[in-house]
């Protein structure tokens, strides 16, 4: 198993993780994935990049720091998202009962391993 698979695996344990991927922030393009049937990784990949690319560019504009984590909170549940090394980001699926404190912990560690 990758390193990438093995960081991925991690995060979908969590209880309420549907699915997790590593994106590109730049272009939103899956790099791995690890999704439960019926979980569009793609789109959730794009949307991600481009938030997180523009979070990105606004702050360092701004002259602040970079966030570490982003949290988009939906009805029937959250997309999560962690700026990695260079230009990745991890991203998290989760359901409206998932635990976010335990999937944000297990990504912010997930993400400094990247790299």
């Amino acid at each position: 198993m990758s390193p990438e698979a093995m960081l991925l695996d991690r995060v979908t344990r969590v209880p309420g993780v549907r699915g997790a991927l590593l994106a590109s922030a730049g272009d939103g393009l899956v790099v791995a994935e690890q999704l439960m049937d019926g979980v569009d990784g793609r789109a959730a990949a794009a949307l991600a990049g481009a938030l997180v690319g523009r979070l990105l560019r606004t702050t360092a504009a701004a002259g602040l720091e970079s966030p570490l984590f982003v949290h988009l909170r939906a009805e029937e549940g959250s997309l999560l998202a962690a700026p990695a090394t260079g230009d990745l980001v991890l991203v998290a699926m989760v359901g409206p009962d998932a635990n976010i404190g335990l999937a944000r912990l297990e990504m912010l560690d997930a993400a400094g391993r990247l790299g």
